[in-house]
This record gives C-alpha cells, structure tokens and sequence, in this order.
C-alpha cells in the first residue's frame, strides 16, 4: 500500500474513534474511583472504603485549598488511594498506593468524578512529536478545547459547579495568581494595592521575620525608579485585623454551631475510615485462615507458608485494633460537654480566638481572603497620614485614614506646628522632660512607633534648632532705657562678628566706651558704638595679631575712658 492509502485509512480510523467518542461509547481509561461492571458499564467503585478515600480528598480539598494540604491530611490519617491494574495476573484487583502530589493533581482536574464523560484532554501535536518516539508531542488542552464534553453521563462524586470550583481554585494557588495563604505574619499578601501606580504592593521581612513592611517596588525594580511609596505592616495589619472581627462579630452564633457542626462530622468520618481498615484486616485474617484450612495437612510445604501468612494477618490485625484504641483515646467520637463550651466561648470572643497562640498567620490570611478582595492604601506626600480603601468581597468598599509610623520628625503633616510649640514652651523656661509631659497632654503623636513624646526626643528636636536642650534659656527681662548708638555686649559682638570675651577684654582694656546698669538683678554693660565706632571696631578685629599694631589702630583713631 502506498503512504497516502496509509494516510488516508488512518484518518478513516481516526474519525471513527472521534464519532464514538462523541457519541460517549469509546471506551476510555478510569480513574480510581471507578469500576466497570460485567456488562461494562461505568459505576463507581464496589469497595465502601475506596470510594469513601476519594470522597475524603475532595471535602479536604474544599476545606484546605492546597494539594499539599490533601496530602498532609491523608499521611498523617494513613490514608492510601485505591488502584486497580488494568493489566498483568492482578487486572482489575484492588490495591493500595502510597498518595503522591501528581496523583492528587491529576484526580482533582478530572471532569470524570464530576459526572463528565470527556475526550481530548491531551491531543497530540504533531509539531512536538519527535521520530520514533510514539508517545512525544502529547500535550493538555483546556475544557474550552475539550472535542466532546457530555456532562451528566458518569456517576458522579461531586457536582459540575465544584468541578469548575475546584479548577478556578487550583488556577489561584499558583504564584502569578496570587498563591495561598503563606507562613508569614502579613495579613495581605498579594491583597494590596498601591493607590499612587495602581501595582501590587511587595511584603518585605526584617529582622528574621519579626519586622514587617510593604513596599511598591516594581517600577525601582524594573526601570530605576525611585520607590513609589512604602509603609510599615504592623498598624495597617492592625486596621485590617479590627475591620474583618468587626465584620465577623455578627456571626459569632452561627460560628460557633457550624464549628461543633464540622468537627463531629470530621471526627465520624475518622471513625469510618478506621472502621472500614478494621474490617478489611478482619477479612484479610479470615481468608488466610480459610486457606490454612482447606490444604491438606500432610502437604507441609504448602500447609507451613499459609500457616505464616495467617500469622502475618493475625498481627496485622491486631496491630491495627490496638492503634485505633490510641485513637479513639486520643479522639472521641462524640465532642463533650466541655468541647462544646469551650467552642461557644471562643465564638463569643472572636478577638480572643483571633489573638489565640493556636491561631496560625495562614489561617488569618485565609479568612482575611475569604472577606476582602483588595486593599488600596496611599500616603498622603510622603507624610504620616495613609488612606486605606477597603474592597469586600461582594462589592462593599470601607474607605478610612491610618496613621504610620515614619522615620523623622520633618516627615509629620504638623511639623511645623510641632516646631512652634516646642520652641515657645522652651523660651518660656521649660525643661525637656516638662516638655514631654506637655506635648503629651496636648496629643501631639512622635514620629517613631512610640505613642508619646520624651525628653530625649524633645532635646534631638531643640538641636536640631540650633537650640541647648540642657538647659532653658533666662526669662527675658527688659533693658533700661538706652542712650542712642547703645548696644548690650552680646549684641554688638553678634554685629561685628566676634566672640563675645573678646569684645570683653578690648572693654576691659579701654578700648570700648561704656556703662554698668541694673537688669533682672544682675549688672550688665551697654556699650556705645556708632557707624563711625563700628568702623574702627572691625578695622581693629581684622587688623593683625601683634600687640604694637593693634596699639597703634586704637591709638589713631583714639581710645575712650569707660563709665560706670
């Protein structure tokens, strides 16, 4: 035959296998779960205790979120998935399989446990397929590319809609979509928003984890940007955690009957699935003595091995009855009386159960992601006042105001307000801790994480003024009255630009025309100085430092007597 008759009958096969298909009746392989009858029909699996396995993946599934999450549940219950070969001397016969991460993947993405009948999942791409190697080039398709979908002709282990649940759920909990609740302490990881570019804010981690802070980091990543805005975790978490409990305080009630609800019906099924691993041991023991029973006893060769392997189910039984008495120790049944009080207290103070040691950072995320959909925040000109806009899920929004914790005094809205208070109370005579306290008083709120102000920060504040925080300046006492061209000796030294022991010392000298007056109980000099005095007075500061030409400069322009 040539290539193109070749061709042109697989083609005819082909699409006699596809008219099967969308009529439903090509066979395809089952997944666990799953059994074919005599007739051939598809029914789920005769085994209570495997089709109760696959039922315990998909509640856990709906309860946690995670594939890893089904798979630490099913480890630490010593849960096994159900097989059955579809080949070799064991075909069709029930086994028992360690659970894997693929497995749990490749069963919750399967249309068939919801009722599905489905063929094209994985079409072949000629374009992959390498020479020689038959089974390349497979590749997965979505259900919008699916050739036949006939829904509702399978039983089914759970509905349509949570079929398509699950798949929407499996899609968010990659890390472009956001992920799952992580391990660390933010509340609204991959939930916030920057208000200013509109990108999602970073979480950042000091300290080992104890530090907490959110950045908008993507545009100084990618293009050197500077940095759009940023802001400490702590009081925002702590805005979010008091608006999700305000939320969750009308359902206190309903809480608490649908936890004691839950844990009874998750504690019933802990007990089935043991009840079913205890039967089928008991079963296991009766057949292998039944096969000790029916051998000839003089056939000791045959006789001794089935001896040993009733032996084997023997302990094996009653191994297991042994770890469900731990268990049933460990883990009654029923809740009791103090179960239920104490779950009806812990709904009553939600905040006490929010707060609760026992209380994971993940399952705060998880709740929070059950309730918000986003969070928008925007500081206001790189200052201590942020806006928060709160999305609930459901379309409500909350809009309100947060105040942040920055790095300097500059950076609040009313420094400058601050600044004035601080100075006036200091020339009033007031010391820096009495500074503090009043600050205090009046609300005003420092800069760092600390709610009130103290002394050593209202001193950092004074130097940074120019201002000794040692000690307050004297009361200001006026002058007497001034003859004309008079000046203190602080004053004139200020003009001529010299230290004030020096103007002192020329004063001393002679050099300087003066008097002494009274002023706030102490006696002070005023020194005369006209244009023509100053003049002399800096020609001298500037002259050199040698006695005979600093003699000469005062004797020309001529010396003054001072006056008391």
């Amino acid at each position: 035959m040539s290539e193109a008759e070749l061709h042109i009958l697989k083609q005819r096969l082909l699409e006699v296998k596809r008219a099967k298909a969308r009529r439903g009746e090509l066979k395809l392989r089952l997944p666990m779960g799953y059994h074919r009858d005599l007739s051939g029909a598809v029914i789920k699996d005769p085994d209570a205790q495997a089709r109760a396995v696959i039922e315990t993946i998909f509640t856990q599934f709906e309860r946690c979120g995670t594939i890893h999450g089904v798979l630490r549940y099913l480890v630490a219950h010593q849960l096994t998935l159900p097989y059955r070969p579809i080949s070799g001397a064991q075909t069709g016969q029930l086994q028992w399989r360690r659970p894997n991460r693929v497995t749990l993947s490749n069963l919750l993405h399967s249309p068939t446990y919801a009722g599905a009948y489905v063929y094209g999942r994985r079409p072949i791409d000629p374009r992959r397929r390498q020479p020689g190697r038959p089974a390349t080039g497979r590749t997965v398709a979505g259900p919008e590319q699916w050739e036949v979908l006939l829904q509702d002709r399978l039983p089914a282990y759970i509905s349509w809609e949570q079929y398509e649940q699950h798949l929407r759920q499996l899609a968010a909990n990659t890390a472009q979509a956001g992920g799952v609740a992580r391990q660390g302490p933010s509340l609204l990881s991959v939930r916030l928003i920057c208000g200013r570019c509109g990108l999602r804010m970073a979480t950042q981690y000091t300290n080992n984890g104890d530090g907490l802070r959110y950045v908008c980091s993507r545009e100084s990543t990618d293009y050197a940007a500077p940095l759009c805005q940023s802001l400490s975790g702590a009081p925002l978490d702590a805005l979010i955690s008091e608006l999700v409990l305000s939320a969750l305080e009308p359902a206190a009630l309903e809480i608490s009957l649908q936890v004691a609800e839950d844990l009874e019906g998750e504690r019933a099924r802990h007990h089935a699935q043991w009840q079913q691993r205890l039967e089928r041991a008991h079963y296991a023991a009766e057949r292998a003595e039944r096969q000790y029973q029916a051998v000839e006893p003089e056939h000791r060769l045959v006789a001794r091995t089935l001896e040993q392997q009733w032996e084997a189910a023997l302990q094996a039984e009653e191994q297991l009855q042994g770890e469900y008495a731990r268990f049933r120790r460990q883990e009654p049944q029923t809740l009791s009386e103090v179960e239920r009080a104490r779950i009806r207290q812990l709904a009553a103070d939600i905040p006490a159960l929010w707060q609760a040691p026992s209380t994971t950072a993940a399952e705060r995320q998880a709740i929070v992601r059950q309730l918000i959909e986003r969070v928008i925040v925007t500081v206001i000109d790189d200052t201590e006042q942020v806006t928060v806009e709160v999305h609930w899920i459901g379309g409500h929004s909350t809009r309100t105001h947060l105040v942040r914790p920055v790095a300097r005094l500059e950076q609040l809205s009313d420094y400058p307000q601050l600044t004035a208070r601080v100075l006036s109370l200091h020339q009033e005579g007031h010391s820096c801790p009495d500074i503090a306290r009043q600050l205090n008083a009046e609300v005003w709120r420092p800069a760092k994480r600390r709610a009130t102000f103290t002394g050593p920060m209202v001193a950092s504040l004074l130097t940074r003024q120019g201002l000794s925080a040692g000690t307050p300046p004297p009361r200001q006492a006026p002058w007497p009255e001034r003859a004309a061209d008079e000046w203190a000796l602080p004053e004139l030294a200020r003009t001529l630009e010299m230290p004030p022991v020096t103007l002192f010392s020329w004063l001393r000298r002679g050099w300087l025309k003066g008097r002494q007056v009274e002023r706030a109980g102490r006696r002070q000099w005023l020194i005369w100085a006209d244009a023509a005095e100053l003049e002399r007075l800096r020609a001298q500061r500037h002259a050199p430092r040698h006695w005979a030409r600093t003699r000469l400069v005062a004797e020309g322009e001529g010396s003054a007597n001072n006056t008391d």
